[in-house]
């Protein structure tokens, strides 16, 4: 009863939340990078505008490009904002935002073979992405320092 009771108070305190928009996502923005022996990775983001973040990243060693991606956060069809990746410059994949605070995100597909779950926690000038499977599993984790 207690189980029932608890979940229906989180229905009520998540319906009366507003919903979650791009400009909520605005402590993304900057140029964040990460370098480990020769082995680097940079991720940049522009501020909210238009209802849309525009980002890309790019990794490799010393002076060669391993991977890139573009990247985007807009609203879906349905009003809550989507996480959409291009890896290689390929085919979009979104992710849905299913949770968020202040310094925090998280966005998820399932029916994708991997990544299902992205992940951003922001703390002061470092900025952290972890991607997994829906159950946390098979995870990678990304420490980048504000440039």
């Amino acid at each position: 009863m207690k189980a029932i009771l608890a979940m229906a108070a989180a229905a009520v305190l998540l319906a009366a939340s507003p919903a979650a928009t791009v400009d909520d996502l605005a402590w993304l923005a900057g140029r964040w990078s990460r370098e480990e022996s020769e082995r680097w990775t940079e991720e940049s983001w522009t501020a909210p505008r238009g209802g849309v973040m525009l980002g890309h990243s790019r990794s490799g060693r010393g002076d060669s490009l391993r991977d890139f991606e573009f990247l985007r956060v807009q609203a879906g069809a349905d009003g809550i904002p989507a996480y959409i990746a291009q890896p290689g410059g390929g085919a979009p994949v979104a992710f849905r935002l299913v949770r968020r605070d202040d310094t925090s995100a998280t966005f998820e597909n399932a029916s994708h073979d991997y990544p299902q779950r992205i992940q951003y926690a922001r703390d002061g000038e470092t900025l952290t992405a972890t991607i997994s499977l829906i159950d946390g599993s098979k995870q990678m984790r990304w420490v980048y320092r504000r440039r």
